[in-house]
């Protein structure tokens, strides 16, 4: 808890000196690209979390990995560094990705289904999200095969649960309570 109050006051300094310096978008992009790595790889998680790797270590790996950052994505990691906090990049650029997108009016929408979508059904979906909520929404798709067939809607803290297991278990309840 206290490490995503952290990483919400490095994510909120970062958009305001983005915002004065006309590059949100460009840090946005850097941002998207630095929570996705950090999320996928635990190679790149343990490096972060790591006591024994050297913080000059890190941040070249970084800076390697990140190649074409914006020089406010470079500042935030030397910042990161030198603060002893480096282990908290990946949060850091989840808290500003939805800072930015609640400022630009988006929200992402978690779309899970046992099949990927395809790109008809991922227009029905943002249609739908834009008339429950009002906003643009970017998807991100999950494939879960568990839930047999139908879709999972999450949007912010509003859940939209059409999936053929989630029904299954409802007639199994029903039956189990007759």
């Amino acid at each position: 808890m206290a490490q995503t109050r952290t990483a919400l006051r490095y994510a909120k300094a970062v958009l305001d000196l983005a915002k004065d310096q006309n590059a949100a978008e460009v840090v946005h992009a850097d941002m998207k690209s630095i929570a996705n790595a950090v999320e996928a790889s635990t190679d790149l998680k343990d490096m972060l979390l790591s006591a024994v790797v050297p913080s000059a270590t890190k941040k070249s790996a970084l800076l390697a990995v990140f190649t074409g950052l914006d020089k406010l994505s470079i500042n935030l990691i030397d910042t990161l560094i030198s603060n002893k906090r480096i282990d908290i990049l990946g949060t850091v650029a989840e808290q500003y990705n939805e800072l930015f997108n609640e400022g630009e009016g988006k929200q992402v929408a978690t779309v899970t289904t046992a099949v990927s979508l395809t790109e008809e059904l991922e227009a029905k979906v943002l249609a739908k999200v834009k008339e429950l909520t009002g906003k643009e929404a970017e998807i991100l798709s999950v494939v879960d095969e568990s839930i047999l067939g139908g879709f999972i809607l999450r949007v912010g803290d509003m859940q939209y649960d059409a999936s053929i297991a989630n029904k299954l278990n409802k007639l199994k309840r029903e039956f189990t309570l007759n």
